[in-house]
């Protein structure tokens, strides 16, 4: 009896958009395109964001606004 050669199937593609839909209101601390944390303040958020990119420079930082529907990406600091 012959065995009978087997293909793989497809990897569904992986989507790089954040997870954000179910952040109704204020903002959201998005990093590396997933949502980590909410605050009721644009300041705060961006705080947050602020002291996370200058522990960790490699990561990708992002505050999202539920509003307004906008995202500000974070840099790091230049000394």
């Amino acid at each position: 009896m012959r065995m009978q050669r087997r293909t793989a199937a497809p990897m569904p593609a992986r989507s790089a958009k954040a997870a954000v839909a179910y952040l109704a209101a204020g903002y959201g601390l998005v990093v590396d395109g997933q949502l980590k944390a909410e605050f009721e303040t644009r300041d705060r958020a961006l705080k947050a964001a602020e002291d996370l990119k200058d522990r960790f420079p490699i990561l990708q930082i992002k505050v999202i606004s539920a509003e307004r529907n906008r995202c500000e990406e974070i840099v790091p600091a230049v000394a």
